[in-house]
């Protein structure tokens, strides 16, 4: 039996497309999010406003704005405020959303793009935390008589303590990025053994590590207080990449060589900008600031990657070592360390830094 009346078909058409709403031209909300990504770390989600018929798919960070339309109606779906693309729209149908195949495809295509490119972003892998001191070595100590009754101040002690508050809030802050500590108890790392750790983890092309060593500060001067912050001199010059990887190559050792000191040396400045500026932002008047300084401190100059060293106060000082004592001032010092190295990060990562290289 033959057709040939174009009406007839779409009659037909009509018919079977009212009968079966989820045929291959249009899928659930459910089998929407399963095609985005349904689980993991790539789990689609949807916000949807009834009142103004739109909504937003989010997957990975990612999103897509659209309003409703009619069955076969076109129109604009913003993608990260960043590009528009024309597609069939959503719509409903006896209270229920459906979402074109192509609506979707094209969705989950743009998803994955966007996926991709954070892969190949320039980014922060690692975090190392350096407690300055232990074990044996004690670091600085401050003695005090305070209410009448002996004080001892050890640095040791005190940036085990405050490392610790901050390491908890970058590996919570952070699951995408290994948090290390130089040391986690009261044990002795040495210098090269601290430098070894950090310049020894993983990364790939488009991967950096920063450093941040904390230390209390001690003076012969016992009015001597406040906090510091240090970065390398930026006139002392170091090999900061692996020479075998351009074994190729070893005329261009020294320039590229030359290139990474400076980016080394600028990032570490921004990082320690960052944290003095926190903590002049989370301590306000409680303790002075010292601003910042450079030296060639061992830790700095061999770290393969941005670092400093941080300063917490003086031992010697019976105002700072008050400070110090106190728990709640040392969650304090490790809010503000937190915020100058997690804006730092930001900036980073946004302007794509080349760190990484090594």
């Amino acid at each position: 039996m033959k057709f040939k009346s174009p009406r007839l078909w779409a009659l037909i058409f009509f018919l079977v497309s009212a009968a079966y709403p989820l045929s291959a031209q249009n899928l659930s909300l459910d089998d929407a999010l399963k095609t985005l990504g349904s689980s993991g770390p790539d789990q689609a989600e949807l916000r949807w406003d009834p009142f103004f018929e739109s909504g937003v798919f989010s997957s990975n960070g990612h999103y897509a704005a659209f309003v409703s339309g009619s069955p076969g109606e076109t129109g604009p779906v913003l993608l990260d405020n960043r590009e528009i693309l024309s597609l069939p729209l959503p719509y409903r149908d006896q209270g229920a959303l459906w979402f074109p195949s192509s609506f979707v495809s094209q969705l989950k295509a743009v998803f994955e793009r966007y996926a991709e490119e954070d892969r190949n972003r320039f980014r922060i892998a690692a975090i190392i935390v350096d407690p300055g001191h232990g074990g044996k070595d004690t670091g600085a100590i401050g003695e005090h008589i305070i209410d009448g009754k002996p004080f001892k101040s050890v640095e040791k002690d005190i940036t085990l303590k405050v490392s610790g508050l901050l390491h908890s809030r970058l590996a919570a802050a952070f699951p995408d990025k290994r948090v290390l500590m130089t040391r986690e108890g009261d044990t002795y790392p040495t210098l090269e053994d601290r430098v070894a750790l950090a310049n020894a983890v993983p990364l790939r092309d488009n991967e950096a590590v920063i450093y941040i060593s904390i230390h209390a500060n001690a003076s012969f001067n016992k009015h001597a207080r406040g906090y510091e912050v240090w970065y390398l001199s930026p006139g002392y010059r170091r090999e900061v990449i692996d020479p075998a990887r351009y074994a190729d190559s070893r005329e261009v050792i020294p320039i590229l060589n030359s290139m990474m000191e400076e980016e080394f040396t600028t990032e570490s400045i921004l990082m320690a900008q960052s944290i003095l500026e926190s903590f002049r932002e989370v301590l306000g008047s409680t303790m002075p600031s010292r601003g910042l300084k450079e030296e060639e401190w061992f830790v700095v100059r061999n770290a393969r990657m941005p670092s400093v060293l941080v300063e917490l106060g003086f031992v010697t000082n019976e105002a700072d070592a008050r400070l110090m004592n106190d728990n709640g001032y040392l969650k304090n010092l490790s809010d503000a360390l937190y915020k100058g190295i997690t804006d730092f990060i930001a900036l980073f990562e946004r302007s794509g830094g080349f760190t990484a290289v090594q």
